[in-house]
């Protein structure tokens, strides 16, 4: 097995990377975002709910009034 980051033989100690600094390296390119995991595009909808969906009653709290903080 290679480093996937130099392609020098792995260590044991880093598997599957050669050295703490590949290591490092592959955890910053992770962190900054260089790497991706395909997926479908993310669109407008995607994991947002329209502000009408949000007020909806299924979407409430339980215990929360329906009308401001005052209940009468």
């Amino acid at each position: 097995m290679t480093c996937p980051i130099c392609e020098k033989p792995a260590d044991k100690a880093f598997r599957p990377f050669c050295s703490r600094r590949c290591a490092d390296v592959d955890l910053s390119r992770w962190l900054k975002g260089s790497y991706a995991i395909p997926g479908p595009p993310a669109g407008e909808e995607d994991g947002a709910m329209a502000v009408d969906d949000a007020e909806s009653p299924e979407n409430r709290p339980f215990g929360r009034p329906d009308k401001g903080m005052d209940r009468e």
